[in-house]
């Protein structure tokens, strides 16, 4: 019978949970980080053990700029050091959030977590606290 993977959580996804926290904190809505928390044990994690392969495939959006197109050929050399499985790094959807997170040997690693809305700029603060750019 094949072994259960360890979930390990990174720094990073770590510094990415704390991020969540302090922006649905600032938007008036800390229980949904405490909802986030219990899905991601109650039900993320689990789901992952028991079948490490849910999550889409990583590379297999197409990129469409010739930036992207570099990064994912350097993201692709750093994967192919740990593991020859080029399906290693997946993303594992929620309602809110995405979840990237990669299977070396008998390790689930969970490298970043996003909510779909800290994805917008924040121009006020970006020019000073004006409504128009300097």
């Amino acid at each position: 019978m094949a072994r259960k993977p360890v979930v390990r959580l990174t720094a990073n996804f770590e510094r990415n949970l704390a991020d969540i926290e302090r922006f649905l904190t600032e938007a008036e809505s800390p229980q949904a980080y405490e909802a986030l928390l219990d899905e991601l044990l109650d039900t993320v994690i689990p789901n992952l053990e028991r079948f490490p392969g849910i999550g889409r495939p990583f590379f297999a959006q197409p990129a469409r700029s010739v930036e992207t197109t570099n990064a994912l050929d350097a993201l692709r050399a750093k994967l192919s050091a740990l593991t020859p499985d080029p399906e290693a790094l997946r993303e594992y959807i929620l309602d809110h959030y995405l979840v990237l997170y990669a299977q070396i040997d008998a390790n689930l690693y969970l490298l970043a977590i996003r909510h779909h809305r800290q994805l917008s700029f924040d121009f006020q603060s970006h020019w000073g606290g004006t409504s128009s750019p300097p």
